[in-house]
This record gives structure tokens, sequence and C-alpha cells, in this order.
């Protein structure tokens, strides 16, 4: 650092400086300062939003949530859902709304509102999250039902990842069990099963999905075979068809014997 040996020469060197850089220095600080202030006014509206947004949520929540959901009560909660998704449609809130709506839309057999929910939702929500899983899976049942089951597998296809995937095998399974594709309708069943025991994610109506499986690959019926010979009355016996483990087994245990 250049060193001076009176003052004069200090306060002459700051002088000088300031005639080339005061300007450009304000002009820096005028900014830094609008920036700071800007970005401080717009977080204050963020954290503002994003509270207005939470509290209608809540009320939309308490509204759905009502002992006995009546006409009225209905129009209410619809009507908190829609203005979550006009002032705050930028905000997941929005979405889970549109998803509430879509659910509304379906108890009421109006498929093409619920389809028109879900499509919105896919549209704002962040692909792969947790929200744009869900709007797919119900996306594809909504058209499974509209009789666009083609669709719907395919919808099925593409988002069938993450910790939805034994739902998603589940949905499959309904759809093809639809389309009277029994044996595919099997495997998915299977599937779900499987994934069900080894992901972690959420666990769907397990119970539900083994009896369809059983209803498609029923165990072998009991056979009735005759007993006795010549002239004697035949005596029927009950002989349960053994599984091949346990007929593997048992032909073991007797070399063994």
């Amino acid at each position: 650092m250049e060193s001076y040996r009176t003052e004069e020469e200090q306060v002459e060197a700051l002088r000088r400086w300031w005639q080339e850089n005061g300007r450009s220095t304000i002009v820096a600080i005028i900014l830094a300062l609008g920036v700071g202030f800007g970005y401080q006014g717009w977080k204050n509206h963020v954290e503002t939003q994003a509270e207005g947004a939470s509290d209608l949520y809540q009320r939309l929540l308490q509204a759905f949530s009502a002992p006995a959901l009546g006409p009225e009560q209905q129009q209410i909660a619809v009507q908190l859902a829609q203005q979550l998704k006009t002032e705050f449609d930028g905000s997941t809130y929005a979405q889970f709304a549109a998803l509430q709506l879509a659910r509304v839309a379906v108890g009421s057999n109006d498929l093409a509102t619920a389809e028109s929910e879900l499509r919105w939702v896919l549209g704002k929500a962040d692909k792969g999250s947790d929200v744009a899983r869900i709007a797919q899976l119900r996306l594809a049942r909504v058209l499974a039902a509209g009789d666009d089951a083609e669709q719907a597998l395919t919808i099925l296809d593409q988002g069938g990842e993450g910790p939805y995937k034994a739902s998603y095998a589940i949905a499959r399974g309904d759809i093809l069990l639809s389309m009277g594709r029994a044996e595919e309708a099997s495997e998915a069943y299977a599937a779900a099963l499987a994934l069900a025991a080894s992901e972690g994610g959420p666990a769907p109506d397990l119970v539900a999905v083994e009896q369809k499986l059983q209803a498609l690959n029923p165990r072998p019926a009991r056979a009735t075979v005759a007993a006795g010979s010549g002239g004697a009355a035949a005596m029927p016996a009950q002989v349960e068809a053994p599984d091949t483990a346990e007929s593997a087994n048992d032909a073991g245990a007797g070399e063994e014997g």
C-alpha cells in the first residue's frame, strides 16, 4: 500500500479518488440497498402468501371432514378449494385442493371434471413428486372408469416409480381385469404384493389384493373318489389335491423309510 509523507497528500489522494469513483460508489450502494429491501419485501410477501394459503387449506380440510357433509357444506368446501386454486395457484395447497375437487367430482360421477382437475394438478406439480404420482394414479383410474383403459395403462407405465409402486401395480391389475385380461391382472396383483413386502411407501389394502388374486387363481377343488370293490356299495372319500411342494416332501419321506 502506498505511503504518504504528509496529511495533505493523503487528503489530495482521497479527493482525486472520489472524483474518479465517487459516483459509481454511490450508485452501487443505492443498488445494494434496493436489492436488500426488495428481497426483504419479496420474502415477506412470500411468507404472507404461504400463511394465507395454509389458513385457507385448513378451513378446507375442516369443511371436508365434517361428520355429515351435506350439500351446503360440500358447496362451501368446493368454494374454498376453488378460491385456493385462484388466489394461490402456484402453491402446493392449491394442488391438494384440486385433488379434493377431483374426489368430489368422482363421487358425483362427473368424470370429465375429475379428469380436468387431475390434469391441472399434473400441470402444476413437480414431475416425480408425490403429488404428481398421486394425481397420475387417480387419473388412470378415472380414465379407466370412462372407458379409456388403454390410456390409463399408459399413464401407469409412465409414473410407476417411487414409493407408490405397489399402488400402481394394484391399479394396473384392476384395469386389466376390467378388460378381461385375467392372466395379466393376476401377474400385476402378485407384483403388487411383492412390492408392498419389499418397498417402504404407503401401505395399500393388501387383503383386498390377496382376495382378488385368490379369485383369479383358486386352489384345486376337492375330488370325490370311489372306495370299495365288487358289489359292495361305493363309499365316497374326500381327497384334497396336495400342493406340489407337499407332494415332493411326502415322496422324499417315503424314500427315506
